[in-house]
């Protein structure tokens, strides 16, 4: 993929692009496989949180039903909603960086 970025100067005969190629490469810069494994390690750290947060927030679900305790029961099925979509939002995350990358490099100047 190559993208480019317009650099305009205006000077005294008028304006000028100077563009300058930009093609993002894992191979550029050292040390991107210990970035990926970092990247891999949290998103593992997320996915636990996540599963953390569904399990208590249907804890807290089910006890405020049973109980009679609305304000609980709204909160566990609030915790259950979020975890989850936290979770989606992880399993997404390449895709959606994907998306906007591929997005991005069909603007135009």
């Amino acid at each position: 993929m190559h993208l480019l970025a317009a650099i305009i100067a205006s000077g005294t005969t008028g304006t000028a692009v100077v563009t300058v190629p930009f093609s993002p490469s894992s191979s550029a810069l050292p040390g991107t496989q210990q970035l990926g494994q970092i990247a891999n390690g949290l998103g593992f750290w997320a996915l636990i949180a996540a599963v953390v947060g569904v399990v208590v927030g249907g804890v807290m679900w089910a006890f405020g039903h049973y109980s009679q305790n609305y304000q609980q029961a709204y909160n566990g099925r609030k915790g259950v909603l979020v975890a989850g979509l936290a979770a989606l939002l992880v399993g997404a995350a390449p895709q959606l960086i994907h998306f906007f990358l591929s997005l991005g490099a069909q603007v135009k100047q």
